[in-house]
């Protein structure tokens, strides 16, 4: 059994480090967009608007029962050969909305049932003073809403960032594309595959950690 290459293991952090930004990026677009598209769908899947219900319910089942590296295929290879106008799509938009679209169809689940977990006083007391049922859902139940989802969605978004690192198939050179391509050529696979591992785990922590501290300012808050 060889010893670990511990200098080719200190030399490789920086350079890794440096794809770390297109990471987050990737995840922290995703994140944006697959939260907008998942409260609206949260909000019909509430009111059930007819055929619009059947739409949103497929694009749910879709999304949550397939795995996401066979939708990122779908964008970026299978796309373009039904859709010209998506000739030219670049793996970092592909990835973004393989993201988004398969992270909206579990949060709008989790949206929809902190929704519905706001109490019905709220409902009645905003119906009681007028409110149309836009400022009714923007106003009193998505907020209170939040409080309760907020836990959740920072779990989805780090699931994202991890999901990001199947970018790589698509040709991006983010951070575990640029890990295989270091590996590849130094054939140090375990040492590299080891720092990337760790840059990794300690992006989740930090992410854990936010999410603790959230947690506490929320209970906080709603006990004032």
């Amino acid at each position: 059994m060889r010893a670990l290459d511990l200098d080719y293991m200190w030399s490789l952090v920086p350079v890794l480090l440096g794809y770390v930004p297109l990471t987050l990026f990737m995840a922290f677009v995703g994140m944006v967009c697959a939260l907008v598209l998942a409260s609206v769908m949260a909000v019909e899947r509430i009111f059930r608007v007819p055929f619009l219900d059947l739409i949103v319910r497929l694009f749910i089942s879709f999304f949550r029962g397939t795995p996401l590296l066979v939708q990122l295929f779908l964008f970026y290879y299978g796309l373009p050969q039904v859709m010209s106008s998506l000739a030219n799509i670049n793996g970092v938009t592909a990835t973004i909305m393989g993201l988004t679209l398969h992270f909206s169809a579990y949060m709008a689940e989790s949206i929809r049932a902190a929704i519905l977990g706001v109490d019905r006083s709220q409902w009645e007391a905003s119906q009681a003073v007028g409110m149309t049922q836009g400022q009714m859902m923007v106003q009193i139940i998505l907020p209170q809403a939040a409080r309760v989802a907020a836990p959740t969605l920072v779990n989805y978004f780090i699931d994202m960032i991890k999901g990001t690192s199947l970018a790589f198939t698509l040709g991006v050179t983010e951070l575990m594309g640029a890990t295989q391509k270091e590996a590849a050529g130094s054939f140090l696979y375990f040492e590299a595959f080891l720092v990337v591992a760790a840059i990794y785990w300690i992006m989740v922590e930090a992410l854990a950690f936010v999410q603790r501290q959230l947690e506490v300012y929320l209970n906080k808050a709603h006990a004032r």
